[in-house]
């Protein structure tokens, strides 16, 4: 009898596991604008777990998320929108539109009317010969090196007081060196990244990190992605990055990586 309850016991202990592992939900859906058009790189974020993913090229996405949850839909140039899951979105795909924010076009006022006459009104808006020579005599001048050594911004020993730190200890100074000393012992060290931790990087940074300043730069996911590519290998990105992962550190680092690279490949299709 003893060992039966053994035996039975042993095959309702699998019955609980895979009841656990199963009874993870997912949501899919689509998301587009008010005209319809799938849109890409959207964040999906369930608030009630944390989780995040993108939206593809097509506007598909899937999430984990169960009945009652709360899903944020964000992206740039778009308003906001949360959707509440319920029974029919776990059973069939939730379409998501997005509206676009409204933008306010500034008044620009125009002081000189245009005539109509090409000589003259060219020379209304045209500078003066001694003001554009003026301002690249100007130029020139701020762009030549400063010959004449500047004086040294000290006052002179002869009015100046004794000084009594003279052979003290600065505490505060030593303080301040070990805890220098403290915080670069417990940052993590920077080594090679090797090709699974650079895939889980690019990855984490397609997702984690506002990538909308290049999507308005008219690039699509394929020249985002190459962008990354070379914006890693020039700034050693998953390199420094990896184990301490900082969102404004990296985002700067792109943008900086994204002025050298528009001066040599082409952004707009």
């Amino acid at each position: 009898m003893k060992n039966l309850l053994i035996r039975n016991s042993l095959y309702l202990i699998p019955c609980f596991v895979f009841t656990d592992v199963y009874s993870q939900q997912k949501v899919s859906g689509r998301i587009t604008d008010e005209d319809s058009n799938a849109l890409n790189s959207v964040l999906v974020f369930n608030i009630s777990n944390n989780k995040k993913v993108q939206s593809d090229p097509s506007g598909q996405f899937i999430i984990e998320a169960e009945e009652n949850e709360e899903i944020r839909f964000i992206k740039d140039g778009f308003y906001r929108s949360d959707k509440k899951i319920t029974k029919d979105n776990i059973s069939s795909p939730l379409q998501v539109k997005l509206l676009r924010n409204e933008t306010l076009i500034p008044e620009v006022k125009i002081a000189y009317k245009p005539t109509g006459n090409l000589a003259r009104d060219t020379k209304h808006f045209d500078e003066a010969k001694k003001t554009v020579a003026l301002k690249s005599e100007m130029d020139k001048y701020m762009r030549t090196p400063f010959k004449v050594p500047l004086p040294e911004n000290k006052i002179s020993k002869t009015f100046s007081g004794h000084d009594f730190s003279t052979g003290q200890v600065d505490v505060v100074k030593l303080l301040l060196t070990g805890i220098g000393l403290v915080k670069k012992a417990t940052k993590p060290k920077i080594t090679k990244a090797d090709y699974n931790e650079t895939q889980s990087f690019m990855n984490r940074l397609k997702l984690e990190i506002n990538l909308d300043f290049l999507v308005r730069q008219g690039m699509n996911e394929e020249q985002i992605d190459e962008f990354l590519i070379y914006a890693n290998d020039t700034k050693y990105l998953a390199k420094k990055y990896r184990r301490d992962f900082n969102n404004d550190i990296i985002e700067s680092e792109l943008k900086i990586a994204f002025q050298e690279y528009s001066k040599t490949n082409k952004i707009r299709d």
